[in-house]
C-alpha cells in the first residue's frame, strides 16, 4: 500500500481545517518568515541542521535557511513581542533534505497548536494531547507518549561530577553516544578513560608531531586537562548505572511505568519531581477522557528525533506502515523558550500536524 499523492489546493484546505479548529479553542493565528537565519538554527542544532536544511546565502542578510520546522520562529516572535499565556496556532510549508533511501516530499505542510502558560504545565500538556487526538480520532492512529525530562532527571541526580552530567544530557538525543558515555564512566570504561588519556598525551609530548585541526594550543592542553581529570575520577557505581538502564529499558502502558518509576525514584530520589508531573499529567489525561490506561509510554521516546524537546513528548501513527514518518508529532520544551528568551523564559508545550498524510490514509482507507 502506497502514499497516494494529494493536489495541494486540497491540502491547503484540509490545512485551514485544521487552523480554524485549534482557533476555535482559543488559539490566535500566527505567521512567521520562510526565510529563516541560519545562525540560530545552527546555534540550536548544531551543523547537522546543514545535512536536512536548505541553506543559501542573501548578500545583506548573510546565511539563510528554508524554514525546516515552525517551532523556533513562532518561539522567537513569542518571546518577543507576545502575552502571556498564550495559544497560537499557524500553518504553512516546511523545508527538509530528505535520505536517498526515502520517498518522501521535499516540502510539506505542518499545521500547529503551541501554548505558552506557565501555571499549570500537566495540563497544558493534556490540552494539546487531547485537541491533537480528537482532531485525528476519525483515522485510528495508534499514539505514542514519552518523557524526556525523566532521563533528563535521572542524569542530573547522578553522583558523578558536572563535566560528566553535561556530557550525558547533550547526548540524550543521540542514543548510541549517550550508552557510550555511560559505559565509558562506569566501572568497565576504566580503562577506556586511562586509554585515552594516554594516547592524546603521547600525542601531544611526541617530537615532530605535525599540528592538525583548528584548535589553538590553549584548547588543547585545556582538553588533555580535562581528560586527566576524567581519568583519575571515580566511575558511575554500578547501582547508578543499573538504575539508568531500568529507566531506558520502561516500555509499557502509561500507569504501568509511572508505577514502576515510582520504585526506581526510591533508589534515585533526583526523578521524583519528574514522576509527580508524569502522574499530574496522567490525572489531566483522563480528565480530557484520554484513555489512559491504555495509553502506550516509552520512556526512552523521541530520543532520536526531537531534540530540543525535555518534557512531555507524543507521536501518532499510521498502524501497520513503519515506512511512514508520524501524522503528528509534538511535546513540551521549556528550555527553547528560555534560549530563545534572551534571559526571559516561560514554559511552553505543542505539536504540528501533516494534513496531506491525514487526507492521503483517508484516501487509502476507501
Amino acid at each position: 500500500m502506497r502514499v497516494i499523492p494529494v493536489e495541494k489546493s486540497r491540502v491547503r484546505a484540509e490545512a485551514a481545517r485544521l487552523q480554524a479548529y485549534f482557533a476555535d479553542q482559543g488559539a490566535a493565528t500566527v505567521e512567521t518568515d520562510i526565510l529563516l537565519p541560519a545562525e540560530v538554527l545552527l546555534d540550536l542544532y548544531g551543523e547537522e541542521i546543514r545535512h536536512r536544511a536548505y541553506v543559501t546565502n542573501d548578500p545583506m542578510r548573510g546565511e539563510m535557511m528554508l524554514r525546516p520546522d515552525f517551532t523556533v520562529p513562532v518561539v522567537q516572535w513569542h518571546m518577543e513581542s507576545g502575552a502571556d499565556p498564550a495559544r497560537y496556532t499557524y500553518a504553512g510549508e516546511v523545508f527538509r533534505k530528505q535520505d536517498e533511501m526515502q520517498e518522501r516530499p521535499l516540502e510539506y505542510f505542518q499545521v500547529g497548536y503551541e501554548i505558552f502558560d506557565g501555571s499549570n504545565p500537566p495540563a497544558a500538556d493534556a490540552e494539546v494531547f487531547a485537541l491533537f487526538s480528537d482532531a485525528l480520532a476519525p483515522l485510528n492512529l495508534r499514539a505514542a507518549t514519552g518523557d524526556i525530562g525523566v532521563l533528563m532527571a535521572a542524569v542530573r541526580g547522578l553522583k558523578t561530577t558536572e563535566m560528566r552530567r553535561n556530557a550525558l544530557l547533550r547526548h540524550i538525543w543521540r542514543p548510541r553516544r549517550f550508552r557510550a558515555l555511560m559505559t565509558r564512566y562506569s566501572d568497565k570504561g576504566t580503562e577506556i578513560r586511562e586509554e585515552n588519556f594516554a594516547r592524546v598525551r603521547a600525542n601531544i609530548t611526541a617530537q615532530d608531531a605535525p599540528a592538525i585541526g583548528l584548535r589553538s594550543d590553549a584548547e588543547i592542553h585545556a582538553r588533555v586537562l580535562a581528560l586527566s581529570t576524567d581519568a583519575a575520577e571515580e566511575p558511575i557505581s554500578s547501582s547508578e548505572i543499573e538504575l539508568l538502564n531500568d529507566i531506558l529499558s520502561l516500555k509499557e502502558t502509561m500507569p504501568n511505568v509511572l508505577s514502576a518509576l515510582r520504585d526506581i525514584a526510591v533508589d534515585m530520589k533526583a526523578i521524583l519531581p519528574a514522576v509527580n508531573q508524569l502522574r499530574a499529567r496522567a490525572d489531566a489525561l483522563d480528565a480530557r477522557g484520554v484513555d489512559v490506561q491504555n495509553l502506550e509510554f516509552e520512556t526512552s521516546y523521541g530520543r532520536t528525533s526531537m531534540e530540543y524537546y525535555d518534557g512531555f513528548v507524543f507521536g501518532f501513527y499510521a498502524e501497520g506502515r513503519p515506512d511512514l514518518p508520524p501524522v503528528a508529532t509534538g511535546g513540551r520544551y521549556d528550555a527553547l523558550s528560555s534560549v530563545l528568551g534572551q534571559g526571559r523564559s516561560i514554559p511552553a508545550v505543542g505539536g504540528v500536524m501533516r494534513p496531506e498524510m491525514m487526507l492521503s490514509l483517508q484516501e487509502n482507507a476507501k
